[in-house]
């Protein structure tokens, strides 16, 4: 393997990707995610440095070409795994991510049998958005959860009536439960929506994929 810049970034990326899930299991909440929001983010953005330096620098490999959608689909994979787990498998999470990982799956598996020609097939700029819509909402549904346990931290200990009081502005908000609420509603309404565009994105790709690989799954007669 050629260590070059792009190439030394891409697996950091691709180590990256486990090691979200393993702040789950050494880090309590909302350490873990305040630690996963940070891995993620600082992984997504090097998909782009990585590729940007390679083209600039014609530093591009075959080990790099190789890797790379790889790291991508591993970081996507194992966080949506996470969120999803950690969500009390809410059905408005549960179907995006599903169609996200059937979608990836299926378009690997193609590629594997594919062998060579599936380099033929090109990326288009529709895929390249649909890898970016599911970084960000990605990155926004683990926002989300450091919003909702600073606000669960916030309001242990207070009657329900008691916290309906501060967030409708009838009690003085003390400890800061209305902006803490409102980062926690909307943080997790944008990455639901963006997981569900993300979704549709990853859908059409895949249908497109398909049909360019359809001529070369033909039986020959």
């Amino acid at each position: 393997m050629t260590w070059t810049l792009p190439n030394i970034l891409t697996t950091l990326r691709l180590l990256a990707a486990p090691a979200v899930a393993v702040m789950f299991l050494y880090f309590t909440r909302p350490y873990a995610d305040w630690f996963a929001l940070i891995l993620f983010v600082s992984a997504a953005v090097t998909d782009w440095i990585d590729g940007h330096l390679a083209r600039n620098w014609k530093q591009v490999t075959r080990i790099g070409t190789m890797l790379d959608p790889i790291a991508d689909k591993a970081m996507v994979v194992i966080a949506l795994m996470v969120i999803v787990g950690y969500s009390s498998m809410s059905p408005w999470l549960v179907l995006p991510a599903t169609v996200i990982l059937f979608r990836e799956v299926f378009v690997s598996g193609l590629r594997e049998y594919l062998g060579d020609t599936a380099g033929t097939l090109r990326v288009t700029k529709l895929a390249k958005w649909k890898t970016t819509a599911q970084m960000i909402a990605i990155a926004v549904l683990f926002a989300q959860g450091v919003f909702e346990h600073y606000f669960g931290m916030s309001v242990f200990g207070m009657d329900n009536h008691m916290v309906i009081s501060i967030i409708e502005g009838r009690e003085d908000d003390v400890h800061g439960l209305l902006w803490k609420y409102n980062g926690m509603v909307w943080t997790g309404h944008v990455g639901i929506w963006l997981l569900w565009i993300a979704a549709g994105l990853t859908l059409v790709t895949g249908i497109d994929y398909l049909t360019k690989s359809i001529p070369y799954l033909k039986d020959e007669r």
